[in-house]
């Protein structure tokens, strides 16, 4: 994808967002912080769409990453390549991490490399790692947090948010070949290892599931531990991400994994009632 300004890339974020949790977040904040998030989002979408498009041989989705690393370089040099534009004035003002950026690539490489099917719990953390919490890096900085509290607020609700979206998404992830369940969790469960449509068919799913939600929540309780101590900075955005997406595991946990499945997703009058409670007077 090759656009001539910003206000593209922001504007198509802005629109993919529209209606979502994450976009429900954005609004709390100012504009400036809000469209910076926003050329985050969009180069987060950028990659990861070369990820799971599924265009091209898998080399040649590789060799496209390739090019965003180097179009950083270029960026974080002092060149500002026209495909990452978007990204220059929210680098400067916000102090964002070149390796941090790279980082995301990484994760995303992770799966044009192969599609990830049961990952050992290293491999599933590192994963989260780099698709996830390398993300709340980037986003701490906007939000004028110290790295301190920052980075470890990154660690866990990254991990916390991409979990819940792994355990949101199998049925999705197992059509395109993918599945991001934990291995030693699906053996604890009795279950041997296979064709991903073939795992998640079976009834003791709910129970691997169930053992990631158990680290989901754990996330989720560290980086609240984080936030009460009421660190510098604007934390109104991630306490209410972290109280949103902790209910849509609550509600899907209430519902459970066993097939046949229902994705859950919270009504309007929830979501308003969580943004009242976590993120106005929060």
């Amino acid at each position: 994808m090759t656009l001539a300004s910003a206000e593209p890339v922001i504007e198509s974020a802005r629109q993919k967002a529209s209606g979502s949790s994450f976009y429900s977040a954005m609004r709390l904040m100012p504009k400036a912080e809000r469209e910076a998030m926003f050329a985050i989002y969009g180069f987060c979408r950028l990659v990861d769409d070369i990820a799971d498009d599924g265009i091209g041989t898998r080399s040649q989705r590789h060799d496209l990453l390739v090019g965003w690393r180097n179009d950083l370089d270029e960026l974080y040099s002092g060149q500002a390549p026209e495909r990452a534009r978007f990204l220059s004035g929210p680098v400067a003002r916000y102090g964002l991490r070149k390796q941090d950026f790279l980082t995301v690539i990484d994760g995303m490489d992770m799966d044009v490399a192969e599609d990830i099917v049961a990952p050992d719990l290293k491999t599933l953390d590192l994963y989260c790692e780099r698709v996830a919490s390398a993300v709340g890096r980037l986003s701490i900085k906007v939000f004028g947090m110290d790295e301190g509290p920052g980075f470890e607020l990154a660690h866990h609700l990254g991990r916390a948010l991409q979990l819940t979206n792994i355990l949101r998404d199998i049925d999705e992830d197992a059509a395109i070949g993918r599945l991001y369940l934990a291995r030693e969790y699906i053996a604890a469960a009795g279950l041997a290892i296979g064709d991903p449509k073939t795992v998640i068919a079976d009834r003791r799913i709910d129970d691997v599931c169930r053992m990631i939600a158990r680290d989901a929540h754990s996330h989720y309780a560290k980086a609240a531990a984080v936030l009460d101590k009421r660190p510098r900075g604007r934390i109104g955005t991630p306490r209410l991400m972290g109280a949103v997406y902790g209910e849509i595991l609550r509600q899907t946990e209430a519902v459970g994994w066993a097939p046949p499945r229902r994705r859950v997703s919270l009504g309007k009058a929830k979501l308003i009632a969580i943004v009242l409670k976590h993120g106005i007077f929060g």
